[in-house]
């Protein structure tokens, strides 16, 4: 039966959107078109209507998690808080965002993984740390407006100790190491150094 317009448009948004979501957990070479296409609860024969290749469905999918990953960081930012930034820390270097690979952060979850695929993906990705970048820089001006500006402001700094901390802390099993690299990044970021813990979301 021929499919309207509009449910190609809708099996195709889910598609990506499981994508973006088995990508982060499995990687790109960890999840087939069949998995990918059943999860999304369709078969794999309608899957080059709406995609050229496998590369090509990664792409959209980053492209999508991080315009959607942009779009809640710019809320934060625009929220009014007195310290956005430090706000987006203690999210991200958070237990909870460690444990939820599959609707975190990309960067963390398929960043070495990328760095060996296509150039067009390579190149969404260097898109959406330019993109964060910005994010980073106006949540910090944001941010120095308060009485006590608290993270230190280098968004590239920021970014790199953020990912690289969320990484480590997903590659140990040993619970207590795993928050004390969490907590030790947000202390860096934040230059506190009394205990303070990561936030939960």
């Amino acid at each position: 039966m021929r499919v309207s317009r509009a449910q190609a448009e809708e099996n195709r948004r889910i598609v990506i959107e499981a994508a973006g979501r088995l990508f982060r957990e499995h990687g790109f070479d960890g999840i087939g078109l069949n998995d990918l296409m059943g999860a999304a609860g369709l078969t794999q024969g309608g899957f080059y209507k709406q995609f050229r290749s496998k590369d090509d469905l990664a792409v959209q999918a980053c492209d999508r998690v991080l315009a959607d990953s942009a779009e809640r960081l710019t809320h934060i930012v625009e929220s009014g808080g007195d310290d956005p930034l430090a706000t987006i820390v203690g999210q991200y270097l958070s237990c909870a965002h460690r444990d939820n690979v599959g609707e975190g952060c990309l960067f963390a979850a398929l960043g070495p993984d990328a760095a060996r695929q296509s150039p067009e993906l390579i190149r969404s990705f260097e898109t959406g740390i330019k993109s964060y970048l910005e994010i980073f820089e106006r949540a910090a001006r944001a941010s120095s407006t308060s009485s006590e500006p608290a993270v230190q402001n280098d968004p590239a700094v920021v970014l790199s100790t953020m990912v690289g901390a969320l990484m480590l802390s997903r590659l140990v099993e040993d619970e207590t190491l795993s928050k004390r690299i969490l907590d030790s990044a947000v202390s860096s970021l934040l230059n506190r150094h009394d205990g303070l813990k990561a936030e939960a979301p």
